[in-house]
């Protein structure tokens, strides 16, 4: 039985994608230990999968934490993804000290993973819940968006900090942009149709392996109200850490009730209160947190911020999206939604409740939209990518 070692931040965006092939593992027979920070509910749902939580300390802002925390630029974000893990190296190689795996596994952020893995001399796949780079990547973005990172002085001190840090830990001479964005292997949680330049995409070094949406019964289930019964579903998330609009949830609110043939779903988050709302319409249902996938199984259009994880989500259950990114690679994402066919896209500043109304009603009721997404959840639900994951990762199992 082999020991393998899965680390992650507690973010859902992170861990979710991860948490079906820790299943698909732990059910084959190997021993799982999983590092996560003890934040929200991650160390009971990494323990349901039946892997080990160990736990350890993130100095990340934790999911559904103001959204002013993560900064305003790329550099602000940049460093607070490698405080975290130089801070999270120690941390990482003591709960290992005794027990050292046979494989290490980590999300994309896992950097302290990939450098314990070289110390140990073992085998390290990442697993990327989001676009990978594809050949000609560094040439056509990457080297400009390093660039502008080092015409600062501040930039500079960020690469610097990150030249010191891999050579304390035998990796001199490595490059930073190339160690955070090529790892030796990489399995991608994503489908190809979110991948730009798919057919670009080295795939000795990245697998895409599909949807890992894995069992999600422990997350509940979403029942339709008897008031909603015969109508049309409709289900608003900005997922869980850029979610502080009030006013743009009180503008979904104000256009679906003007559409009493629809039933909503509110997702609001932790960063806003259903009191910052005003009164709600009859057909709006409003919550923190909802089990998405489940609502999206029944649900006849996903208002969405086009995050990684729920976009894939909104492909497989071949739910038309209007998307309105708030951060990151929600922007990319959109705009490849878009141009399968299966989305509109709006700017939250743009989002006004006649805006969001005519582009539901655009949506719904458009025969071709509903083709392609059809289409692209014939495609994309093929099957749970867990499986196929975890067969990758006991290929590079030693021996």
């Amino acid at each position: 039985m082999s020991h393998l070692a899965m680390v992650s931040i507690a973010h859902h965006g992170h861990v979710n994608p991860s948490l079906g092939i820790v299943r698909e593992l732990v059910a084959r027979g190997h021993r799982v230990s999983y590092a996560i920070p003890d934040e929200g509910d991650f160390v009971e749902r990494v323990r349901a999968t039946g892997a080990e939580p160990r736990v350890w300390k993130s100095t990340l802002p934790a999911a559904g934490d103001d959204p002013e925390a993560w900064g305003e630029t790329r550099l602000d974000l940049s460093e607070l993804f490698l405080t975290d893990a130089v801070q999270a190296l120690p941390q990482l190689a003591a709960l290992y000290r005794e027990d050292v795996p046979d494989l290490v596994l980590s999300d994309i952020s896992g950097w302290a993973a990939q450098v314990l893995a070289h110390r140990w001399g073992v085998p390290y796949v990442q697993f990327s819940p989001n676009l990978v780079p594809w050949e000609g990547y560094e040439e056509e973005i990457g080297a400009q968006l390093a660039r502008e990172l080092k015409s600062s002085a501040r930039g500079r001190a960020y690469y610097a900090r990150w030249h010191s840090w891999l050579a304390e830990n035998g990796l001199a001479g490595t490059d930073p942009d190339t160690f955070m964005g090529r790892p030796p292997r990489s399995l991608v949680l994503i489908p190809p149709a979110l991948q730009p330049y798919a057919d670009r995409v080295d795939t000795r070094r990245y697998s895409f392996v599909g949807a890992c949406q894995g069992d999600r019964a422990g997350q509940g289930v979403w029942r339709r109200p008897a008031a909603a019964a015969g109508k049309r579903v409709a289900l608003v998330s900005l997922g869980s850490n850029f979610t502080k609009q009030p006013g743009f949830y009180r503008a979904c609110a104000a256009a679906f009730g003007e559409l009493p043939d629809w039933h909503l779903v509110l997702q609001v988050g932790r960063q806003v209160t259903e009191q910052e709302l005003g009164t709600v319409p009859d057909n709006v249902e409003v919550h923190s947190w909802v089990p998405q996938l489940d609502v999206l199984r029944q649900a006849d259009l996903f208002v969405t911020h086009a995050g990684a994880g729920g976009a894939q989500e909104g492909l497989a259950t071949g739910t038309p999206m209007l998307c309105v990114p708030q951060a990151a690679d929600q922007f990319g994402n959109a705009n490849r939604l878009v141009l399968l066919g299966v989305a509109e896209c709006l700017d939250t500043a743009d989002a006004t409740a006649e805006a969001l109304r005519a582009a539901v009603l655009r949506l719904a009721d458009d025969p071709a939209v509903a083709a392609r997404c059809a289409a692209e959840r014939e495609r994309t639900a093929a099957g749970d990518g867990s499986r196929r994951a975890a067969d990758l990762v006991e290929a590079e199992l030693p021996g």
